[in-house]
C-alpha cells in the first residue's frame, strides 16, 4: 500500500487505512536499510466497538408458527475490538483479512506537525513521514450472547440455544402454545451491550362453538345463534363457516364462509325439505376439529291452501219405468225353446213381471225370467200348442210403471 507524502496531508486528501491480522500488532522490527531517523510504529490503545445485532427482516414482527412445527432462528451479530498502529508502509502483501478504508485528515495546524484524527486521540509524526494507520481486529474476550424469554430464563428442557462468535441459534424442536411470547437477545462485550426482541406466536386450530340454536324458521329461511368458543387457538378468529345438510341426502353444504356475526339467517331453503345446521371457527390455522349441530329441524312446510268449491244443485236421475226397445211378435215350433227380449230405463230400478194373457206366470217353471243392465228376456222352454198367446212384461217403480206386449204362435210340424 502506497503511503501518503507530507504535500498531500497538507492539501487535505484521504489516507488509506488497512484492517491487519492480529499478527500485525507485534511491532515490526527496524531494518538494517532503515536510518535511525525513520519512524518507529506506534501501538496505541484499543478500540472496543458497540456490538451490533443483524435482525432479519422476517424477526420484525410477529414471528408466527403452528403447534408441532420446528422454530430455528439464528441471529448474526458484529463484534470488533480493534487496535490502532501507525508507523512506515507495511511491505509485503495484505493479509487475507486486510482491508482498506478511508479517513478525511485535517490540513496541518503548525509547522513541522501532522495530526490524524483517530477514535483514541492523535497520532503524532514528523512531517514528511509516511502516513498509514493499521486495524487489528482483537478475539479476547469473546461476546456473552443471553436469551430470555418474557424476562425469565430459559427452559433448557425444550429450548437449545447455540452460541458462536458471529452468531446465535434458538432452537425449539416442537412448539407448543407456551412458548409463545418475547424472547430478548443480549450480545455482552466487556461493558459494551446490545439487544434484540423477538415475538414469537405459536398457534392451533380453535375449538368449537359452544352452543348453537334454531331461533326461527318462516318462509324459505331459518334463524341460526351460537356462542364463540372458548378456545381460540392462541390468536384472533377469522371468522365462521356455516353449513346445512337435508335429511333426506344427508350431505352437507356450505352457506357462509368468514361470516364475524354470532347469529345469522339462512335462506333459499327447498319446501318439503327438513334442514339441520352446523357452525366451525375458523382462524389462521384452518377451522375447528368439530362443529355442534342444531338439536331442532328446521321444517320448510308448504303454505296451507283452502280450495272452495261452487255450488251446484245435485241432479236428480230418478224417473219412472220407460221400455226403449219393445217386445216383437214371434212365431215358434213346438218343441223348440224361444225367447223374448225388451229394455227397460228406469231409476230406481224397477220390478220386473211378466205375464201371459194377463196372469203372472212368476215361479212357473217353464218360464225363465232374467234382467240384467235394463236387458229383460223370457225364456219359454219347449212350447207346446197351449203356450201361445199375448206375452206382457210390465216394470214397476215407486215413481210409476210400464208394459209392453206381443203375440207368441205356436205351429205344430206337419
Amino acid at each position: 500500500m502506497e503511503a501518503a507524502t507530507a504535500p498531500e496531508v497538507a492539501a487535505g486528501s484521504k489516507l488509506k487505512v488497512k484492517e491487519a491480522s492480529p499478527a500485525d500488532a507485534e511491532p515490526p522490527q527496524a531494518s538494517p536499510g532503515q536510518g535511525a531517523g525513520s519512524p518507529t510504529p506506534q501501538l496505541l490503545p484499543p478500540i472496543e466497538e458497540h456490538p451490533k445485532i443483524w435482525l432479519p427482516r422476517a424477526l420484525r414482527q410477529t414471528y408466527i408458527r403452528k403447534v408441532g412445527d420446528t422454530v430455528n432462528l439464528l441471529i448474526p451479530f458484529q463484534i470488533l475490538r480493534l487496535l490502532l498502529k501507525g508507523g512506515g508502509p507495511r511491505e509485503g502483501p495484505p493479509t487475507s483479512n486486510s482491508r482498506n478504508v478511508q479517513l478525511q485528515v485535517k490540513p496541518p495546524c503548525g509547522p513541522g506537525v501532522d495530526r490524524t484524527p483517530t477514535a483514541a486521540g492523535r497520532v503524532r509524526k514528523p512531517l514528511g513521514a509516511a502516513q498509514s494507520i493499521t486495524l487489528i481486529p482483537q478475539g479476547k474476550p469473546k461476546p456473552q450472547a443471553i436469551w430470555t424469554h418474557d424476562g425469565c430464563a430459559l427452559d433448557t428442557r425444550r429450548v437449545s440455544v447455540r452460541n458462536g462468535e458471529q452468531d446465535s441459534i434458538l432452537f425449539i424442536r416442537e412448539a407448543q402454545r407456551a412458548d409463545s411470547g418475547r424472547y430478548q437477545l443480549r450480545v455482552q462485550l466487556g461493558g459494551l451491550e446490545a439487544t434484540a426482541t423477538i415475538d414469537i406466536l405459536v398457534i392451533e386450530r380453535p375449538g368449537p362453538p359452544q352452543s348453537i340454536k334454531l331461533v326461527d324458521v318462516w318462509g324459505f329461511s331459518a334463524t341460526l345463534e351460537w356462542t364463540p368458543p372458548q378456545d381460540t387457538g392462541n390468536t384472533a378468529l377469522l371468522g365462521y363457516t356455516v353449513q346445512k345438510a337435508d335429511t333426506k341426502s344427508g350431505l352437507w353444504f356450505t352457506v357462509l364462509e368468514h361470516y364475524h356475526r354470532t347469529s345469522c339467517i339462512v335462506s333459499d331453503l327447498i319446501i318439503g325439505n327438513s334442514y339441520a345446521f352446523r357452525v366451525f371457527a375458523e382462524n389462521q390455522c384452518g377451522l375447528s376439529e368439530t362443529a355442534p349441530i342444531t338439536t331442532d329441524l328446521a321444517h320448510i312446510q308448504k303454505a296451507a291452501t283452502v280450495y272452495k268449491t261452487k255450488g251446484f244443485a245435485q241432479r236428480d236421475f230418478s224417473e219412472a219405468p220407460k221400455f226403449t226397445q219393445p217386445l216383437a211378435d214371434c212365431t215358434t215350433v213346438t218343441g223348440y225353446n224361444t225367447q223374448l227380449f225388451c229394455c227397460v230405463r228406469a231409476s230406481p230400478r224397477p220390478k220386473i213381471i211378466w205375464l201371459k194373457n194377463k196372469m203372472d206366470i212368476q215361479g212357473n217353471p217353464k218360464y225363465r225370467a232374467l234382467t240384467h243392465l235394463g236387458i229383460c228376456s223370457l225364456e219359454i222352454r219347449k212350447p207346446g200348442p197351449f203356450d201361445g198367446g199375448i206375452y206382457t212384461c210390465k216394470a214397476v217403480n215407486p215413481l210409476g210403471e210400464a208394459s209392453v206386449d206381443c203375440r207368441v204362435d205356436v205351429k205344430v210340424p206337419n
